[in-house]
């Protein structure tokens, strides 16, 4: 019998309100986006939560009352936890009663979704406990399980994982880390923390997320009877299928008239009446099996995009210049003790920030330029370096940090692909190489 985790991410960023040269020095109010604006904050959630979070968070309840064994596993953001207080408390307590049942599994993650794991390890960890501890406080639970923003991963990001105390960790199923293995196993990182690893099953889980009302696609429409076979049938009792998704796709990236809900709904009951597969969640699979390989990357993954790296948040110069100057900062910022600007630089850190300013495809109104308030990356990166001139005037900066803010930004790549003996095979890996 298989086992399926279902895992959702629930995000919503603060978005910077349109910020012009005028401002700077004047405002430092750069989230409070005014109602009018389609992009507004406050606008967004309410959208979102109606069309998604609302109905998918009370047919999860009910499939929870329906079906005793059911189970699934959901990551929050500090971020959206914070709007759905401010603007719709509703969730909150809804999201109370579902983890009240003891069956569903709450991940942590970074309080910001931040980038901080690959530029500042010492502000990653901060993040994380400041997430745990709003986990706690809300839910009363302590995250066992780890996801990183955007399931980045890497060598060193399980070592800081592992050294923050939990239990295991979350990433993609990348083919080219893969080399040709299956993503349906629990494996380990690399070195003495042997941190186990649960991988996505990006087909199946892109099955739904992204394929699931595209009529040109061979499988169109998808039935629950369908996908329900595709989740047992090629499976055995080893196997953990994880289909990791944003949770936005119930509702907003798969509209409610593609009958995206009802699917769901069919393939719980499906499962539930066959018999040929159980839910579980990253916790249970660790209780039920031991990592029996390793999966290591020196160059961090991410479930984005084709290429499943970083270049989603650091593929170009516009990228690359903002997410530097922002870390670089940090030690004058912290000498004012002044708690709104820190604040304010914690959630300039966020990655939609950097995603937007993406390049990769924009022309083909990709799904980068689908999230993004801006017409265009330049815009995005204007609005954001507009707003980084206002913040840098209120920290002091030494000369040295003054250079930092302003030097030419360094570009990361892809080195060519190296050989590395193991077990007495070649397998190919991928290292960092900073290019100036």
């Amino acid at each position: 019998m298989a086992q399926v985790c279902w895992y959702f991410q629930i995000h919503q960023p603060w978005r910077l309100k349109p910020y012009s040269v005028f401002d700077v020095g004047r405002d430092d109010a750069y989230f409070d986006i005014p109602e009018e604006y389609d992009f507004a904050n406050s606008r967004v959630l309410r959208k979102v939560a109606d069309k998604s979070y609302r109905p998918m968070l009370q047919l999860l309840w009910q499939l929870l009352q329906d079906h005793p064994s059911f189970t699934f596993t959901l990551s929050l953001s500090g971020v959206v936890l914070e709007q759905f207080q401010e603007f719709a408390p509703d969730l909150i307590a809804l999201l109370q009663d579902i983890v009240a049942t003891g069956r569903v599994e709450i991940l942590g993650e970074t309080y910001y979704h931040s980038l901080a794991s690959i530029f500042d390890p010492e502000e990653f960890a901060v993040q994380v406990q400041m997430h745990s501890d709003l986990v706690a406080e809300l839910f009363g639970v302590s995250p066992r399980v780890f996801r990183n923003t955007e399931l980045i991963f890497s060598n060193d990001v399980a070592r800081q994982v592992a050294d923050l105390g939990f239990e295991a960790i979350l990433t993609e199923g990348a083919d080219h880390v893969l080399h040709g293995r299956t993503p349906t196993r629990l494996y380990r990182s690399v070195g003495e923390e042997a941190l186990p690893i649960l991988l996505k099953h990006y087909q199946l889980s892109d099955d739904v997320a992204f394929r699931f009302s595209q009529q040109s696609w061979a499988a169109w429409p998808l039935r629950a009877e369908t996908y329900t076979h595709w989740l047992t049938a090629p499976f055995g009792a080893d196997d953990i299928i994880n289909l990791f998704m944003d949770f936005e796709t119930f509702g907003e990236h798969q509209w409610e008239d593609t009958g995206i809900f009802s699917f769901f709904e069919h393939v719980t009951r499906w499962i539930e009446h066959t018999e040929q597969a159980r839910f579980v969640t990253p916790s249970q699979v660790l209780m039920a099996h031991t990592p029996q390989d390793v999966f290591e990357t020196a160059w961090p993954i991410s479930w984005a995009d084709v290429d499943r790296d970083l270049t989603a948040w650091l593929g170009n110069a516009f990228q690359n210049d903002t997410t530097q100057k922002i870390y670089a900062v940090k030690e004058a910022l912290f000498a004012t003790g002044d708690d709104r600007l820190i604040e304010n630089w914690r959630r300039l850190q966020t990655s939609d920030h950097f995603y937007y300013m993406c390049t990769k495809w924009f022309a083909d109104g990709d799904v980068h330029a689908y999230f993004s308030p801006y017409g265009s990356p330049y815009n995005a990166y204007v609005n954001y370096s507009t707003v980084l001139a206002d913040f840098f005037g209120r920290v002091p900066l030494s000369s040295a940090e003054e250079d930092q803010v302003h030097q030419e930004p360094i570009l990361y790549e892809k080195e060519s692909q190296t050989q590395t003996e193991e077990d007495g095979g070649t397998i190919s890996v991928v290292a960092p190489s900073l290019v100036q």
